[in-house]
């Protein structure tokens, strides 16, 4: 094999983490213990992974996120791999037991919309989407079109049918959509002040826009940092703000690990007024949700969580 043909079929350990959000610490035990992923060595002995071993273990992370143990699946051949997938995705989207089309198939237009980012045709994602959102409402274009269309994008990424770049491209243009809705927006704003962020860990910003999004729909003040944090400036962050909430964006490629002992250390550094607000396609949120954290299994959620707070606090 050649040195272009071996950089163009592999990728280094870094990159592996990137891509599945699986550490470098677990690809090395993985590797140990059950003999896969099963890495080459280049010249200088490190560790060099084959785009099909990428491609298994894009489908073995998105598995364990779903309740999976890694022992029980890791030696299954990658298409009984994708097979498990497809019925735990079907499942999760509502598929009925006599056959019919799960949810995001009986959803053409968002197959469409699926198509132009294949194709690169933005510009008319974009258009598409700016006319979605006149049509539905803000609240409405973010739950019956991006949080749908984020499955199928991750689910085609998943069986490899999305390069990095067109999964950026697709991100860069709902994120545009869903700023430009934001900003106008009435400024009717009262408490809580939210910070919204993410993680150092944590690169995808979706799901923290869409938070804002539907937050500033409820007439909250929100302040965003963006993604990738350092967790002491979000406690100095949210003491600057004065905010009532801290609201974090959890993906599903990113550990529990990292998860459950950043909140841990967040919670240690915030006054105890501030809350913690915590969703994602994360599934530790949900499995082992820490008690002093408020977990969101979706974004319809938000809403009676605002007015409960407002409650509480007497906020009117």
């Amino acid at each position: 094999m050649t040195s272009a043909t071996h950089g163009a079929r592999s990728a280094p350990i870094g990159a592996v983490e990137r891509d599945t959000g699986l550490s470098k610490d677990t690809l090395r035990v993985w590797e140990r213990r059950y003999g896969f992923p099963r890495p080459e060595r280049d010249p200088l002995g490190e560790r060099r992974y084959s785009v099909e071993d990428i491609a298994k273990l894009r489908v073995i992370k998105r598995l364990i996120d779903q309740g999976h143990r890694p022992g029980k699946i890791i030696e299954l051949p990658a298409a009984e791999l994708q097979q498990l997938a497809q019925q735990r995705r079907a499942v999760r989207k509502g598929a009925r037991v006599n056959g019919e089309p799960a949810l995001s198939e009986q959803r053409a237009d968002l197959h469409e919309l699926l198509a132009l980012v294949k194709t690169h045709q933005i510009e008319a994602v974009r258009n598409r989407f700016g006319q979605l959102v006149m049509q539905l409402g803000l609240g409405r274009f973010v739950t019956s079109v991006v949080a749908p269309l984020n499955d199928l994008v991750g689910d085609a990424w998943m069986r490899g049918g999305f390069e990095v770049f067109e999964e950026h491209l697709y991100t860069e243009a709902v994120q545009v959509a869903l700023r430009n809705a934001i900003h106008t927006m009435p400024q009717v704003q009262r408490r809580p002040q939210v910070l919204l962020t993410t993680f150092p860990q944590e690169s995808h910003g979706i799901g923290i826009l869409m938070a804002e999004a539907m937050l500033s729909l409820e007439g909250c003040r929100c302040v965003s940092l963006g993604t990738r944090t350092p967790i002491p400036d979000i406690a100095r962050a949210a003491g600057a703000h004065k905010s009532d909430v801290v609201a974090l964006s959890f993906s599903s490629r990113l550990g529990p690990n990292p998860v459950l002992d950043g909140l841990a250390e967040l919670c240690a550094k915030l006054p105890a007024a501030t809350e913690i607000w915590a969703g994602g396609a994360c599934q530790v949120l949900h499995q082992r949700p820490p008690s002093q954290v408020r977990t969101f299994k979706s974004l319809d959620t938000i809403a009676p969580a605002v007015a409960q707070w407002r409650v509480a606090h007497a906020v009117t």
